[in-house]
């Protein structure tokens, strides 16, 4: 029988039931076991787990599509379901599969170009479209529930609505309200019976929260039509329905970070990072999956205000990077079943080979995008990279900046604003981008831009943007003249991450980082000339800076003159593939540099 999607599935499903009653029958005593109190009585005892990912980004493969070769970091991790796939089945052989749960935390279908082939080149909203890739590997694996990210909503609504049709779970989001009705637009939790030896099952919830921030950085996507409060006064709400529909253990699933901040300012009343501000204010949680903030927490402890229980939260890193366990202990108490411990740890997907049934499943669809990321669109008359970019003026950020100021200036031509000086704010996504010399491919030119973000026109005056530029310089650590530069110490000061931090084209200016935050932007100039704090000015700017994203001053507030739905990096490979050749003389120019007492750094 030739193996498709369907016959994988109903053969996975039958060996994974096996592996449940061969698991549950070697685990029921570790996992069942009796105690004695004081009188004498046994106690009775259950112990499950609860397996979490977060913040998946379209990684089913340890491929990286944009250098087009195995994944690889410094630390040398590994990416994608097909790993996370073969640790779940250990822990589902360890544990028994009757006694494990499988729950994601979100951003699930945007970040590599397999997610966004599926969403705009061969889209799964076509009639008779395909199945997503994330929607095929997490059924496969047997994901119980996932809650909702912020880039869920990257690529729209009926997107959205689609992969959630061809999940075999549901996508979770109790803070995603309908606009009109506001009722929940989406499941807000899902329930589990656990089966113990006992003839009382263990009733699970997973209560789902997604960001609030979809608001702003996709506003264009659900204005009118969906509203996203905040994760605190929501879970306020569940979690004692939860409990009074029976609930045993509650356990969020929140896309939302563990600190306490935001990133878009003063734009929303509610907190970006809100998790531990959850297991602080609202009794009855168990534990946390945390998701959103791209940073690895093993196990974390919040005291909850009111009844000082210690919540448990855990983030596994990203794309798929680590799996979060959450062993619970239970005990029966007074007729029912109460958590007596509960303690979290992550396992790291570079110990272990991946999923063989998941990479064959998806085999077509990881060929398909490898040849469509390898078509050539152009040449480049020099090798560029962004290696140095967040220290140096570097031609491959000028690129970005160049095709974002013509596309500006083509949208505003023969309007009000035709003649208003336009500028461009572009970030180093990636120190690891590249442009060789000769064939250009689009893998090339995509790996400049790894983010869905759109482009916009917004009005600034020349005094703002100098604020702009002062706030963008906190990125660099004070480095006093005379003093060593090392390069690796020199960025990311506060812990700011290279995508906020903006440089500016069409002005030239230099950053004395000799001299604290807030007062480094020297010789601020426009066409040799100090700019005007009165002057207008438009600059091209991405939605998510737009929108408040980094909390950059002034520009959410700026009037808005044009604003696009296409994404920027279309835009360049378009721009590359009219424009046949790259030559760095047409569009790089050292607009900016590092200075210390009006001396050069590099």
């Amino acid at each position: 029988m030739p193996l498709n999607r369907r016959t994988f599935l109903g053969r996975s499903a039958a060996a994974g039931a096996g592996v449940a009653m061969a698991g549950g029958a070697v685990a029921a005593p570790a996992e069942a076991q009796t105690h004695s109190h004081g009188s004498g009585r046994p106690s009775k005892r259950y112990s499950f787990t609860v397996m979490g990912t977060t913040d998946l980004h379209g990684n089913v493969f340890n491929w990286d599509y944009f250098t087009d070769r195995e994944f690889d970091d410094k630390a040398h991790n590994d990416v994608g379901l097909a790993k996370i796939s073969t640790l779940v089945n250990q822990i589902r052989e360890e544990k028994g599969r009757r006694n494990t749960l499988l729950i994601d935390a979100g951003d699930t279908i945007q970040g590599t170009q397999l997610s966004y082939y599926y969403a705009k080149v061969d889209p799964i909203t076509a009639k008779h479209g395909p199945v997503h890739p994330m929607a095929q590997s997490m059924n496969a694996i047997g994901y119980d529930a996932a809650a909702l990210g912020n880039h869920e909503f990257n690529y729209g609504i009926p997107v959205l609505r689609k992969f959630e049709e061809q999940c075999d779970f549901p996508l979770l989001g109790a803070n995603a309200l309908d606009a009109k009705t506001l009722r929940p637009a989406f499941p807000p939790y899902f329930m589990k019976s656990l089966r113990t030896p006992y003839g009382r099952d263990v009733r699970v919830a997973v209560l789902g929260l997604t960001n609030p921030g979809i608001a702003i950085w996709d506003k264009q996507n659900v204005q009118g039509k969906m509203t996203f409060p905040g994760l605190e006064e929501q879970a306020a709400k569940w979690v004692p329905k939860l409990r009074s529909m029976g609930a045993d253990v509650v356990i969020v699933s929140a896309h939302s970070g563990s600190s306490g901040t935001s990133s878009y300012g003063d734009q929303l009343p509610y907190v970006e990072n809100a998790a531990g501000l959850v297991a602080e204010q609202v009794p009855g949680i168990d534990a946390i999956l945390v998701g959103h903030a791209h940073t690895e927490i093993a196990e974390y402890f919040v005291e909850n205000k009111e009844t000082g229980k210690r919540v448990v939260l855990s983030e596994p890193l990203k794309w798929g990077q680590r799996l979060t366990l959450f062993d619970f202990d239970l005990v029966w108490s007074k007729g029912r079943w109460v958590v007596e411990k509960v303690g979290a740890k992550v396992l790291n997907s570079n110990t272990v080979a991946e999923d063989p049934e998941i990479t064959k499943l998806l085999g077509d669809e990881h060929e398909k995008v490898v040849a469509y990321v390898n078509q050539v669109i152009g040449t480049s008359t020099a090798a560029m990279t962004t290696a140095q970019a967040p220290w140096k003026d570097e031609p491959l950020i000028d690129l970005i900046n160049h095709v974002q100021v013509e596309t500006v200036k083509a949208a505003l031509a023969g309007g009000a604003y035709a003649a208003v000086p336009v500028l461009s704010q572009a970030s180093c996504f990636s120190r690891t981008a590249k442009v060789p010399a000769g064939e250009v491919t689009i893998k090339d030119a995509a790996g400049l831009y790894p983010f869905e973000n759109t482009l916009e026109a917004r009005l600034l005056t020349g005094a703002q943007l100098k604020e702009y530029l002062e706030f963008s310089a906190r990125y660099y650590v004070q480095t006093a003249a005379g003093a060593p530069v090392d390069t690796s110490k020199l960025t990311n000061a506060g812990s700011i991450p290279d995508y906020n931090y903006d440089v500016v084209s069409g002005v030239t200016y230099e950053i004395d980082i000799a001299k604290p935050a807030g007062s480094r932007i020297v010789n601020l100039a426009f066409e040799g000339k100090p700019v005007d704090g009165a002057a207008e000015f438009v600059l091209a700017v991405n939605n998510y800076r737009a929108s408040g994203g980094g909390a950059f001053p002034h520009i959410a507030g700026a009037k808005q003159l044009w604003a696009n739905s296409e994404e920027i990096r279309n835009t360049i490979i378009t721009w590359v593939q009219a424009k046949g050749t790259l030559d760095p003389a047409e569009f790089a120019a050292v607009g900016w540099k590092l200075t210390r007492d009006g001396v050069p750094v590099f």
